[in-house]
């Protein structure tokens, strides 16, 4: 399947403007709601996160990713899967590291004495920040989806039931300018992801309907909003969990930085019986979202199932 120039939506969250229950933001949600439904994904805007700040993140990941490998690999927790990834037979020109949970000082502090004997501060400050504002973001997209739902009761459980690794990526240009390669096409497990970039495109969306893939070209500025599958099965199928890949080519090397709301271990995962009825009937079973992340990545099953959430938590 070629790759299209279908425009993703533009979401404008000024903060200013946004004001709850406000026609903006009515008017945003509902945006909001019929981008994930038809896209699963969307471009926000969101002046909160400056492009200096984001430039200074992107200046820190070049230094992170020009340590040894054997400092990076230190960057790694098993029983959570969150830590370094590098380089291997499916994913030869990826690496990335992860802070496990970015609201955890502690955590951010272990992460940053990894790769600085010396305290680091600016970094430390920059990834907390960044995290920060952008957190918002996220959590005003979450009241939305719930609201548009008719659920808003649980958008206070909603919140507390998850936490925020931060994870960044490196994407090495190709050997040869005229040639591509990419990362497998897969969705996201967790709830909530919010991706920046640096100049270098490379992200495809697969369509809803599974016969197109959409190149997406979003400005520096900006970020694009992925619903995940723990989002998707939450709401009995309303909102689309988009399969996305990154195919890369030119000479640049691509930067990317993920912050994803994850449903804390423990906490499980079940459509509210208010989204559960004779035209919906219920999709998924209850999970804890990282006991579908072992199945995933450790069995067989989770690695060659082409849905693997049907073939997880299917009804």
């Amino acid at each position: 399947m070629d790759s299209k120039k279908i425009k993703l939506p533009t979401i404008d969250f000024c903060l200013s403007e946004l004001k709850p229950n406000s026609a903006q933001w009515i008017s945003t949600r509902n945006k909001v709601f019929k981008s994930f439904e038809e896209f699963g994904c969307f471009e926000a805007l969101f002046d909160k996160v400056s492009w200096e700040m984001k430039v200074d993140l992107y200046n820190e990941l070049e230094k992170l990713f020009d340590f040894p490998l054997e400092t990076k690999v230190k960057n790694f927790r098993e029983e959570s899967f969150h830590g370094y990834l590098g380089p291997n037979p499916k994913m030869q020109y990826f690496e990335s590291l992860c802070i496990e949970d970015v609201f955890v000082p502690q955590i951010v502090q272990f992460f940053t004495q990894i790769f600085w004997q010396e305290e680091n501060s600016n970094f430390r400050n920059l990834v907390q920040n960044y995290s920060k504002n952008l957190s918002e973001l996220d959590q005003i997209i979450r009241r939305m989806i719930l609201e548009s739902l008719k659920v808003e009761k649980y958008i206070e459980e909603h919140m507390k039931s998850t936490h925020y690794p931060l994870r960044f990526s490196k994407y090495k240009a190709p050997l040869s300018i005229d040639s591509k390669i990419g990362l497998i096409s897969h969705t996201d497990k967790n709830v909530l992801t919010i991706l920046c970039q640096n100049q270098v495109n490379g992200l495809q969306v697969l369509t809803k309907d599974g016969h197109e893939w959409i190149d997406v070209d979003i400005s520096p500025n900006s970020f694009i909003v992925f619903a995940a599958d723990s989002l998707h099965a939450w709401t009995n199928g309303r909102v689309h969990s988009p399969n996305h890949r990154v195919i890369m080519s030119g000479s640049m090397e691509r930067y990317s930085i993920g912050l994803f709301s994850t449903s804390k271990p423990g906490y499980i995962i079940e459509a509210p019986k208010e989204l559960v009825d004779e035209e919906y009937p219920l999709l998924y079973k209850p999970f804890d979202n990282l006991d579908y992340i072992k199945f995933c990545a450790r069995t067989e099953a989770g690695k060659k199932a082409e849905n693997t959430l049907k073939a997880y938590a299917g009804n």
